[in-house]
């Protein structure tokens, strides 16, 4: 009789406790299963694949963000370019920054003014967001300009150097404001030193 009080002494439910345990497990194991499948085949369309910000635009295609045609010009911005067999694959378009900047440089008493241009490969966003936020872009740019020693201004690398500064400053403002950049270079159109 004793044995059989030791059998009845046992808990009750251990063996059906470990039965749900290992049913939540493989559920658990097969939804996630079934999920990866369903993303490796291609079942989840709920995200959209389209490039992100502004695209390249290749050499004789339409840019479907250009500016509006100035006087005289037609749609688009100027009428039909012709453009060279080889070189770049894409075209290149230019911004002219309005007025000149004019700035002390750093540890000096010399003046530097200068009148600045910038180009893109990216479709006319990148234009219209450098025109709509100039201000704060001239600003930074004054900042970097002044930051700059008169040393640098009399060599080639020196005004390398700027260029990549005021490169950078741009798509950093741009970035801040439209959260893309955009602009591959920055070029000196007037450079005097006083």
């Amino acid at each position: 009789m004793s044995d059989k009080a030791d059998k009845d002494d046992k808990p009750k439910g251990k063996g059906k406790m470990g039965l749900i345990l290992v049913a939540v497990a493989m559920l658990v194991v097969g939804g996630g299963g079934a999920a990866g499948a369903m993303m490796f085949m291609g079942g989840d369309h709920s995200e959209s694949h389209e490039p992100k910000g502004p695209q390249l635009v290749r050499k004789g295609e339409v840019d479907p963000y250009a500016p509006p045609a100035g006087e005289g010009e037609e749609e688009g911005g100027g009428g039909h370019e012709e453009h060279g067999d080889g070189g770049d694959e894409y075209r290149t378009a230019y911004y002219t920054f309005k007025d000149e900047f004019t700035s002390n440089l750093k540890d000096s008493d010399a003046l530097v003014q200068l009148a600045l241009a910038c180009s893109t490969r990216r479709d006319g966003r990148v234009l219209q967001w450098l025109a709509k936020h100039e201000l704060a872009i001239r600003s930074n740019m004054l900042s970097v300009i002044a930051d700059t020693h008169e040393d640098d201004m009399y060599t080639i690398k020196g005004k390398d150097k700027l260029q990549k500064r005021l490169t950078k400053t741009i798509n950093d403002v741009l970035t801040k404001k439209e959260g893309y950049g955009g602009v591959d270079a920055v070029y000196f159109r007037t450079l005097i030193i006083q």
